[in-house]
């Protein structure tokens, strides 16, 4: 709701469906049930820009040319909750399952192609990058292992590029990674090694856009991104996802969501791991 001279003022159904139609056909983000969510971040932002109402905010961001005030909504209305060692069991698979396969298929190029798609504010793609190091060892700088990280929000990336984090966020890590892959701690907060940033590439990227990769991925991780999505928006990334993907090629997401089985053209090996068939 806005403040004006005392009087409050909700969001109107109409703005509401406008500002949520908008998320949708433009990030495939489903806002349809969350009206009370949407004002209460909005609202401030709107408040303070002087628009006095949503529909004046949509108008000025529609005609901005400079995308600013569209990364300023995509930032508010998006949720970028993750955490260091998340379903960590996806990272034990990854390495003892995943990157011997990997190494084979990629022996030649040296090439070993990891996408991040949800990276938020880093933590998923800082522990895969991790992982790629332990298992290579010292085979590691004859090999290309970057991770590609992207995420819709450019807030969230911002963070993942300062790579500080709380020492509370490392709470569950174990302690040989935190002295290899972060500096000395500053205030109890905690620094991503230079060594280790380098290995990852962050990215903004709106999925719904057209991937542009011009070679497939080994592994894509795409964790707890599409619970905000409808079946059918989420159907079609799949999709895209598999044709991106190494004959062979894996696909992690997040252990609470689900996919039909009966229309995925993946292979299950487990209830959140997928595989390209061969």
């Amino acid at each position: 709701m806005l403040y004006d001279g005392g009087r409050k003022t909700m969001i109107t159904d109409e703005e509401f469906l406008r500002i949520a139609a908008y998320m949708k056909s433009h990030y495939g983000i489903d806002l349809g049930q969350k009206k009370v969510i949407m004002n209460g971040r909005l609202e401030n932002r709107i408040k303070a820009g002087g628009w006095g109402t949503f529909n004046n905010f949509m108008d000025a961001m529609e005609k901005d040319q400079s995308g600013k005030l569209e990364k300023e909504l995509v930032n508010q209305l998006t949720t970028n909750y993750t955490y260091f060692m998340r379903e960590f069991e996806h990272f034990e698979f990854f390495k003892s399952q995943v990157l011997p396969w990997a190494k084979k298929k990629a022996e030649k190029t040296k090439d070993l192609r990891v996408w991040c798609g949800a990276a938020s504010t880093g933590e998923e793609p800082y522990m895969i990058a991790m992982v790629l190091k332990d298992f290579f060892g010292l085979e590691h700088n004859s090999w290309d292992t970057k991770v590609l990280a992207t995420d819709v929000s450019t807030k969230a990336l911002q963070r993942a590029v300062a790579g500080t984090y709380e020492e509370e966020a490392l709470k569950d890590m174990p302690d040989q990674w935190k002295r290899h892959f972060f500096q000395k701690p500053v205030a109890g907060r905690y620094t991503v090694t230079n060594e280790l940033k380098q290995e990852v590439l962050f990215r903004q990227f709106n999925l719904m856009s057209p991937f542009p990769f011009k070679k497939k991925m080994h592994t894509v991780f795409l964790r707890n991104v599409m619970i905000y999505f409808d079946s059918k928006t989420k159907q079609e990334l799949l999709q895209k996802v598999y044709d991106c993907l190494e004959p062979g090629g894996y696909l992690f997401i997040g252990m609470t969501e689900t996919l039909d089985r009966t229309q995925t053209p993946y292979q299950i090996i487990q209830p959140s791991i997928f595989r390209k068939r061969e």
